[in-house]
C-alpha cells in the first residue's frame, strides 16, 4: 500500500518549494510525485501544428521526490507521517502517527 496516494493534500518538507502546500495530481512510479502549483518550471514549447499545440514559453509542474512531501494532517495543521495497519474487518487503512486518526475512509 503506498504512503501517498492521488487525491492526497501533501505538504512539501525539503527543497526550493518547502512549506508549500498542494493537492497530488499524480503518481510516477514509486517514489515521484506530481504536486498541484508546486515545483513549477518554464519549458520552451515547440508548436505543433498538427497536434494543435501552440509554441512559446509554458509553466508546467514537475515531478518531486515522495521522500520530499508529507501527508498534510487537518487536525494539526502540519505534515504528519504515516503508518498502516489492518482494522478488525481486514481492510488496511492509512492513518496518522501522531494522533492515529485513520485517513482512509
Amino acid at each position: 500500500m503506498q504512503r501517498i496516494k492521488k487525491g492526497d493534500e501533501v505538504i512539501v518538507i525539503a527543497g526550493r518549494d518547502k512549506g508549500r502546500r498542494g493537492t497530488v495530481i499524480r503518481i510516477l512510479d514509486k517514489d515521484r510525485v506530481v504536486v498541484e502549483t508546486v515545483n513549477m518550471v518554464k519549458k520552451h514549447q515547440k508548436p505543433n501544428p498538427n497536434a494543435g499545440v501552440p509554441g512559446g514559453i509554458i509553466e508546467k509542474e514537475m515531478p518531486l521526490h515522495a521522500s520530499n512531501v508529507m501527508l498534510f494532517n487537518p487536525a494539526t495543521e502540519k505534515g504528519d507521517r504515516i503508518g498502516i495497519k489492518t482494522l478488525e474487518d481486514g481492510r488496511r487503512v492509512r492513518y496518522f502517527k501522531s494522533n492515529s486518526e485513520v485517513v482512509d475512509v
